[in-house]
């Protein structure tokens, strides 16, 4: 089981990369998929740029980086506001010259079907979940093509695939345009030697799922985490390094001809 990021190494060498939702969701600690793959772009060589709503969380993410010897940078934005993510956009490649990998980690959800979901919940999942993308991938795949090239990551879900006994028809539909979105742009951007790519992961254990549940007793919380395990064919749920891994080997070198493909990291859950 993945405990620990990929060790250092120069996979990424010379990379700038800006991770959208580099910091955590839980205030009792713990990485989140964002903050474990901005470390691992950073042991893989790569300088990094933070992004999260809160710059104290993006922070806590580059002090983590600093302390093991890496380079990175914090910022705020929100990312469904287009001058937000315009201004990432610009301090990056203003700072750093360029930017290499995009990697887009932000996501929320509402419980609610078709019919309990407000209208407003449904737009705001959509404005965060998809509209974001759409914003970033606007003003960072000008700049990649300026530089010849580059790379996008955008995180979806395994959930976008099929049924879910839990309702979450805003995320899951956000998450499905998503994977759509990934591989137009995929296409479109080939000759120009842009990449985009899109990890899926199934059943996490991240400090996300951790926060749903934090008003259980100890002891349902427990059950609800093992009923979790449970449901997974290899015995457990994912960790943040498991979908850390996957984004470094998409953003390297390893993974140059591998372009519009959605990566499922479930365990073989979604089959």
């Amino acid at each position: 089981m993945p405990t620990t990021a990929t060790a250092k190494s120069d996979r990424l060498q010379g990379k700038i990369a800006v991770v959208m939702g580099g910091g955590s969701s839980n205030p009792e600690g713990g990485l989140s998929n964002g903050q474990a793959v901005a470390i691992a772009f950073a042991r893989a060589g790569a300088t990094v740029v933070v992004v999260d709503i809160k710059r104290e969380a993006a922070q806590v993410t580059v002090d983590i980086i600093e302390r093991e010897g890496g380079i990175a940078f914090a910022m705020a934005a929100d990312v469904s506001k287009a001058p937000d993510v315009e201004n990432v956009i610009r301090t990056a490649v203003e700072k750093y010259g360029r930017i290499d990998i995009l990697h887009n980690n932000v996501g929320i959800e509402y419980m609610g079907d078709v019919v309990d979901t407000p209208e407003a919940d449904w737009d705001r999942v959509h404005d965060v979940n998809i509209k974001s993308v759409f914003l970033a991938c606007k003003y960072a795949v000008p700049e990649m093509e300026k530089a010849g090239g580059g790379t996008i990551i955008n995180i979806s879900s395994t959930a976008s695939l099929k049924f879910s006994d839990v309702p979450y028809i805003a995320y899951n539909s956000s998450k499905a345009a998503l994977n759509h979105m990934t591989q137009i742009i995929a296409r479109q951007y080939a000759p120009k030697q842009i990449r985009c790519n899109a990890i899926l992961p199934g059943m996490m254990d991240t400090p996300h799922i951790r926060t749903l549940y934090k008003d259980l007793p100890a002891d349902k919380f427990k059950e609800v985490m093992a009923g979790r395990d449970a449901k997974c064919p290899m015995g457990r749920q994912g960790t943040c390094w498991d979908v850390a891994n996957a984004a470094v080997f998409l953003a390297s070198e390893d993974a140059s001809y591998i372009n519009g493909v959605l990566l499922k990291v479930d365990g073989a859950s979604s089959i």
